[in-house]
């Protein structure tokens, strides 16, 4: 198996990420993919400096990426990391790609004195959830709600 490097996304990155988010929303009943939007959003995430977006690669391909950006927490007093869009692509999961992102994720928060990760995850993927769990992540009582304007 070819060894696995997590870093920053970079703009020549995009193809392949919106390749896997392509993946990604095929499974999230809430999102529609649009390759212009996703891209569009990305692109946005790589120059924004409250967000992080990392890349797994392997053997010069990417085959995973997270997210995060930052939110101020009233409940922490400070900054929270929404992570969104965790995704590996399938011929690698199961093999601890997902695992080094979100480690990777968290040492980012870390070193910015982030105390809390915070995600939304499709409540039909059972195996998403069973992921997180196994990471430690905890449920809590919240459920999302949008409204679009």
């Amino acid at each position: 198996m070819a060894h696995t490097v997590i870093r920053t996304a970079r703009p020549e990155d995009l193809d392949a990420l919106v390749d896997l988010l392509r993946m990604l929303f095929g499974i999230e009943a809430d999102f529609d993919f649009d390759a212009a939007r996703q891209r569009q959003g990305l692109a946005m995430l790589l120059a924004n400096e409250a967000a992080v977006l990392l890349v797994a690669e392997a053997a010069g391909q990417v085959i995973g990426m997270c997210s995060g950006q930052l939110t101020i927490s009233t409940a922490e007093g400070g900054f929270s990391l929404l992570v969104e869009d965790v995704v590996v692509a399938q011929s690698w999961q199961g093999k601890g790609v997902g695992r080094e992102l979100l480690t990777a994720l968290e040492q980012w928060a870390e070193a910015r004195k982030i105390g809390r990760l915070q995600l939304l995850a499709d409540r039909n993927n059972g195996a998403a959830l069973e992921f997180y769990r196994k990471l430690d992540w905890q449920p809590t009582e919240l459920i999302c709600l949008r409204r679009r304007i």
